[in-house]
């Protein structure tokens, strides 16, 4: 239509002002210790399970997905199909440990499992950094792209952004961000879906059409396997299986994610909580997909409309461009949500991790509920400050491959931790050293891998994680026991093993 209006200028900011109120006032006034890194124990799991789907979908999903079915094929999607694989994994080993284990951090547990402060505090710098990055990117990519629709300056975006997920970060504690989460995922949900509605409504043949382009090419490419019996190629079989691993990965390693974990022990309310997670996220995906391939339809009946034929500017460029005054408020306020959920989900695990996991495990005196709480907050402020501050220069310097390689390097190292958790949990053996000697060699291994062998899978890469990280677990922790003497074995409660037994057994 007319592009970014007055009216949704003001649509935008009541929806920020109203984010910040609802965030404010799901807060208490005095959120100490576990209550701010845990919630008090009010908050619905339906709220916790919108709050994951919303932390996952970051904007740059927002952005890509539709822009992957509108410039390419469906082979993509099929990567959701991996909640299929990762959410059986999670409920059936990993949340019966952390509910039985009552676990504070996801770095917690491999303090218990394998008796080591020091795997602890790896696990949470290598979080750190990475999150640290990636919520820089998730700042900097919508802001460009909205400061372009809509002609605001783009420092204005990152800053106002950053400062209103500080501030009910700061003050709320878990239970702010995850109800703010809510609100933010409920936004993208609907507007998104109404954005579909509107799009087949204004496609000569509607779905009729669409489904027509997926006969004609769009749905798979005639180059691209199903099936292929050497894994390290790309078919749809291999990212269905490396997306569920990678996912599984961030479920049961990622404090992010492992934080929601956290808020209750009942195994049925954190079961429902993935389900419900796994559902919205395929839903999601879909219909995102079907406005991409929606798009390619629509630009190509009507190619006088198209203001851009950047692939993952497509979407914002048709809810600047094409839908009605006032909705193109809404929807952007939506890109914006996305933005926001990530990024206070971030600064509230990175302030419960460096607490938690680093500053309480080196500090010689136990620490108050006070204490914790109020340094915890002092982190955020300041990790807050710091990814404005990275996204800042982003925006205004041309330094965003080397960035975007070093987040890509740092998240091939989170990943790494996937393998080092599965390691714990799956045996019985594994031993400090030999999860150090694990972690260290497949992390190598697979950035050798990512940075020398374009060639192979980027959705393999788990399955080599994950299987070196066992092998060499394994193999480096029988020979340390053998020549050590070392007969000691973990809490069964810490393992897969101790899953079946009742809770005054284990």
């Amino acid at each position: 239509m007319k592009g970014f209006t007055t009216i949704d200028l003001v649509i935008l900011v009541v929806y920020l002002a109203a984010v910040l109120y609802a965030g404010l006032h799901f807060s208490k006034k005095e959120m100490k210790g576990k209550e701010f890194f845990k919630g008090d124990g009010t908050i619905p799991w339906w709220v916790t399970s919108v709050s994951i789907f919303a932390t996952l979908l970051s904007p740059i999903s927002f952005l890509s997905l539709a822009g992957n079915s509108y410039g390419g094929t469906w082979i993509l999607w099929f990567a959701q199909l991996g909640m299929l694989i990762a959410i059986p994994l999670t409920i059936r080993f990993f949340l019966p440990i952390y509910s039985k284990l009552d676990i504070d951090t996801a770095y917690h547990y491999l303090e218990l499992r394998f008796r080591s402060k020091g795997l602890r505090v790896l696990g949470a710098v290598m979080f750190i950094i990475y999150q640290i990055g990636r919520m820089s990117i998730i700042m900097y990519l919508p802001s460009m792209v909205l400061s372009n629709l809509t002609g605001i300056n783009v420092n204005i975006l990152i800053i106002v952004m950053g400062v209103i997920a500080i501030i009910y970060s700061y003050t709320g504690g878990l239970k702010s961000v995850l109800w703010t989460d809510f609100i933010q995922g409920s936004v993208l949900l609907i507007g998104v879906t109404f954005a579909l509605i509107f799009l087949i409504f204004h496609i000569d043949g509607g779905m009729g059409s669409i489904f027509g382009a997926f006969q004609a090419g769009k749905f798979l490419g005639g180059d691209e396997a199903i099936f292929d019996w050497n894994f390290l190629k790309n078919s749809v079989f291999i990212i269905i299986v490396g997306a569920g691993l990678n996912t599984c990965s961030s479920y049961i390693s990622s404090q992010d994610i492992v934080q929601r974990f956290t808020t209750t022990t009942d195994t049925k309310k954190l079961n429902k909580m993935m389900l419900t997670n796994g559902a919205l996220s395929i839903f999601i995906a879909t219909v995102f997909y079907l406005i991409g391939t929606g798009l390619y339809v629509f630009y190509g009946q009507n190619p006088e409309l198209a203001q851009t034929v950047q692939q993952d500017q497509i979407f914002a460029s048709f809810i600047a461009y094409q839908l009605p005054v006032g909705i193109t408020g809404v929807l952007l306020a939506a890109i914006y949500a996305a933005s926001q959920s990530t990024l206070s989900t971030g600064l509230n695990s990175v302030a419960t991790s460096w607490t938690l996991d680093i500053q309480e495990r080196l500090s010689k005196k136990e620490m108050s509920f006070k204490l914790q709480t109020r340094i915890a907050q002092f982190v955020s402020l300041g990790v807050g400050i710091v990814a404005i501050l990275i996204s800042m220069v982003l925006a205004n310097g041309e330094i965003k491959s080397a960035y975007e390689w070093f987040n890509g390097f740092m998240g091939l190292v989170l990943g790494v931790l996937g393998g080092t958790f599965v390691l714990g949990a799956f045996t019985k053996v594994a031993t400090t050293l030999g999860a150090y000697v694990a972690f260290g060699v497949s992390a190598v291994v697979i950035i050798w891998v990512k940075y020398t062998q374009p060639e192979v899978s980027i959705w393999s890469y788990s399955l080599i994680t994950i299987g070196i990280s066992v092998v060499v677990g394994l193999v480096v922790s029988y020979i340390h026991r053998a020549v050590t003497g070392n007969r000691e074995l973990p809490d069964d409660k810490t393992t897969i093993y101790g899953i079946g037994k009742k809770k005054e057994e284990a």
